[in-house]
């Protein structure tokens, strides 16, 4: 089974770019109900995108 961390890579995505924005939250979201689970490493990507929005270094983008 090939493990692509998918989660991770969609916060590797909102902290470049500082802002977690609709399409990607939308993306996190899929893909956690497509796999059913959550790899370690994508829960600490998880871990790591909400203490940078606690901390407010993450902007949450609204729906337009």
């Amino acid at each position: 089974m090939k493990t692509t961390y998918a989660i991770r890579q969609l916060v590797e995505k909102a902290l470049y770019i500082r802002q977690l924005t609709p399409e990607i939250e939308n993306e996190i979201n899929y893909e956690l109900t497509r796999m059913g689970y959550i790899s370690d490493v994508d829960y600490e990507a998880l871990e790591l995108l909400m203490s940078e929005m606690d901390a407010g270094r993450i902007q949450l983008v609204p729906n337009t």
